[in-house]
């Protein structure tokens, strides 16, 4: 019979601490290259180069009803493109115009 003797337990002890080492220096590593590449980078706008609302007022969203495009009855089933305006356009609904907020 062929038999090996065991690992010491000082030998796995050390092994564990080396490659426990090895990782944090790697963190460590991969942390001063991320600050070095940041400190690179534009910082963030001050506030005179922020954007503007228009007159100083808020800009309010349309919302209106509108109608379907009227698409012939057929018995198969319509494709894109064969869409008018593939779903674009369509008509207002009666010339009203409902205005939200």
């Amino acid at each position: 019979m062929n038999t090996q003797p065991a690992a010491h337990p000082s030998a796995s002890a050390a092994l564990l601490t080396s490659v426990g080492v090895a990782v944090v220096a790697l963190l460590i590593g991969a942390f001063a290259w991320g600050r070095r590449i940041r400190s690179r980078e534009p910082g963030p706008p001050r506030p005179d180069e922020q954007p503007r609302l228009p007159n100083g007022q808020a800009v309010g969203d349309v919302v209106e009803r509108r109608e379907p495009d009227d698409l012939p009855r057929t018995h198969r089933r319509r494709k894109p493109h064969e869409l008018n305006g593939n779903g674009i356009e369509s008509r207002p609904a009666s010339g009203r115009h409902d205005r939200s907020r």
